[in-house]
């Protein structure tokens, strides 16, 4: 039986609209986050593709296809793999949805009991906690377990479509740079040039990568640009030696 709570007694809040803020604006920051990676595989994966070829070969005409190709394939590629991965994590939050929609049909007396201790071990007393369970369960008794037990909420179960068009348009957004250099640039400019653009966007989005997440621009900025540096000069190598060994 539950107890009964003084007037005086001060009850705190349960999830109201600051925490569905913080976790919306959480959300927000994740998929911006996501976006800004997006656009740094486009840089690099695209850049290292122009590049090797352009170490090759100074026609225009291999550039544009390699280069074609690997935006295009990038961006599919970043796409489906966004695509499955959302859609495992919806299906596991809807499934955990209606296992809990389940338990509270076939069981809510030890469904009310849990969401109490829940409540008792963030630190109320029993009574509070009693106070609290029975309101929220009474208000929403799906939603109190979402929130407290699970941290979810079933409005803002990500959408797998929505995932993969803003990775595959992040990741084109990234790779427009490289290859527009690569191939409008003339062959005497080239490659310094596209070497010196990519470094500097990799910079621009390692530290703004960092900044969402709550980290350090500078040390990051620093990674991105060493990678990237690695990574076109290891391409721009294979390039001009399969292309002096083809030749």
């Amino acid at each position: 039986m539950s107890r009964n709570v003084s007037p005086e007694t001060t009850l705190p809040e349960a999830p109201h609209a600051e925490e569905h803020s913080a976790e919306g604006l959480a959300s927000k920051l994740n998929w911006l986050r996501a976006g800004v990676l997006g656009a740094n595989d486009g840089i690099v994966s695209v850049a290292a593709v122009v590049v090797g070829v352009a170490g090759a070969t100074q026609e225009v005409g291999p550039i544009v296809v390699a280069g074609a190709a690997a935006v295009v394939g990038g961006a599919i590629s970043m796409a489906l793999g966004e695509y499955v991965s959302v859609s495992s994590q919806r299906d596991a939050q809807r499934a955990l949805v209606a296992k809990e929609r389940e338990e509270l049909a076939t069981m809510p007396e030890e469904e009310l009991e849990e969401l109490t201790q829940l409540y008792e071990a963030k630190g109320l007393s029993r009574a509070t906690a009693e106070t609290v369970a029975q309101e929220l369960t009474a208000k929403d008794a799906l939603r109190a377990h979402l929130e407290t037990e699970l941290h979810i909420d079933e409005d803002d179960i990500p959408s797998p479509w929505a995932a993969a068009i803003a990775s595959a348009v992040s990741f084109l957004v990234g790779a427009a740079l490289p290859f527009l250099m690569a191939i409008l640039l003339p062959p005497s400019v080239r490659i310094p040039a596209t070497f010196i653009a990519v470094l500097v966007a990799l910079a621009l989005t390692g530290a703004v990568g960092a900044y969402l997440g709550g980290a350090k621009g500078t040390r990051a900025a620093i990674r991105t640009i060493i990678g990237g540096a690695l990574a076109l000069a290891v391409t721009w190598g294979i390039g001009a030696w399969l292309g002096t060994s083809v030749a």
